[in-house]
């Protein structure tokens, strides 16, 4: 699984709520629900380095911020 500009898509109250990618080629939402494959690729992704990007903002997520 290929996964290119993760950056956070933010809710009314200027919450993480998913992560908009381009996963395989294709740009989607994926909910931050570590049951959703997706995100639980995004996250091992994460865990193995890769980083998302926050309001043009590079930062590691944590599985702890996930939860």
């Amino acid at each position: 699984m290929i996964i290119e500009n993760a950056k956070y898509n933010k809710n009314i109250a200027d919450e993480n709520c998913s992560v908009q990618a381009t996963i395989d080629g294709r740009t989607m939402s994926v909910p931050l629900d570590t049951n959703n494959t997706d995100y639980a690729e995004i996250l091992k992704q994460v865990n193995d380095g890769y980083m998302l990007e926050d309001n043009d903002v590079r930062q590691y997520l944590t599985i702890a911020e996930a939860d």
